[in-house]
């Protein structure tokens, strides 16, 4: 199909609906209410569930329900959203069940602001709400990949009945870039073994994300964490960028990676053998491919759109080999190349 003009946030949307989303369910909050808009005009074209909640509380509890029945459910906000919708992803992760939420992330504390932020990394990669579990986080850094990271995390998540995370930010949502939307995909609607449509004919099923037996919710949760290592032996996804000779190592995530690109590609003008690492998936993270390059470098530089989260992940998987430094701009202030450019400019000379 040909490249069309496509704002990020439509663009979400559309992808969601030709990877085959069966339900929507969504809270209106900037900068992503243009997501939740296009669906409410498209679901019903398509003869799919759209529904505006009365909050996201409410919202990612229909998701749930919906999963359960064994549909392809979504919904989508920013980050107070995402706070209030923790413990419902809580209840989807023990339940053995298959959700998708796209994250548009804006500035925080509390009700921040709406510009772009990447303050949101720590609540979607450490679960967020209460227990042992994760989500699969998909951080993209245009508007093609966020179509193309849309319809894997359907995928991904039907694969591992795991809850699946677009971590885009308002830059990403926001903008508008020539992408190409793949083509409606038809997939059976055949509801899946496990899923709760009623026992008629075959023994009930049963969903839960409470047992008030230990013993029976210990195994529940050595099973989800068998679940969660098959994810992490199999679902690592990065770009390593003009890493193999780098004697300093960058290492951003969605819109920051590819500002932090434009550094890396003038320090190299300036005689500066930069490089890049973007990850892709912030979980599961890529631990060894970072680490790997850190045994080759001086100094590493994490740059983010927060006060610094997942430079604890970075001096995790780099573990001494390397000095790690941080450069980051909170409250929903981008960075620019140039303040990029200037950090790895100095550390190449203090190194």
């Amino acid at each position: 199909m040909a490249k069309e003009l496509l704002k990020g946030n439509i663009a979400i949307a559309e992808a969601a609906l030709r990877a085959g989303v069966d339900a929507y369910f969504g809270y209106p909050i900037t900068p992503q209410t243009e997501l939740l808009e296009h669906m409410s005009r498209r679901m019903p074209e398509l003869g799919r569930v759209f529904l505006q909640a009365e909050s996201e509380i409410a919202a990612i509890n229909m998701v749930y329900g919906a999963a359960c029945t064994g549909a392809w459910a979504m919904t989508s906000s920013s980050g107070p959203g995402i706070s209030l919708m923790q413990e419902g992803l809580s209840y989807i992760a023990l339940s053995d069940v298959p959700a998708v939420v796209v994250d548009i992330m804006r500035g925080g504390p509390g009700l921040g602001n709406i510009q772009p932020s990447q303050a949101d990394y720590n609540q979607l990669t450490r679960g967020g709400g209460h227990g042992d579990y994760r989500c699969i986080v998909l951080a993209p850094a245009t508007v093609q990949e966020a179509i193309d990271l849309t319809v894997l995390a359907f995928d991904l998540a039907d694969k591992y009945r795991a809850v699946a995370i677009l971590a885009g930010d308002g830059l990403i949502g926001q903008m508008m870039e020539p992408a190409e939307l793949p083509p409606m995909r038809q997939r059976s609607r055949t509801p899946p073994p496990w899923a709760l449509t009623g026992a008629r004919g075959r023994p009930p099923n049963s969903i839960t994300a409470f047992s008030i037996a230990a013993e029976t919710l210990e195994a529940m949760n050595w099973q989800l964490q068998a679940k969660l290592q098959r994810i992490r032996e199999r679902e690592v996804r990065y770009e390593a960028w003009l890493t193999e000779d780098a004697e300093l190592l960058v290492v951003a995530f969605g819109s920051v990676g590819r500002i932090a690109k434009t550094a890396v590609r003038e320090a190299r003008a300036y005689g500066v053998r930069a490089g890049l690492i973007r990850p892709i998936t912030l979980w599961p993270f890529p631990y060894a491919p970072i680490a790997q390059a850190a045994a080759r470098v001086k100094a590493v530089l994490v740059v983010e759109m927060n006060a610094g989260q997942m430079v604890d992940d970075v001096r995790m998987a780099v573990c001494g080999q390397a000095p790690v430094h941080f450069h980051g701009r909170p409250g929903g202030s981008v960075p620019v190349p140039e303040e990029i450019l200037e950090r790895i400019m100095t550390l190449s000379k203090e190194g």
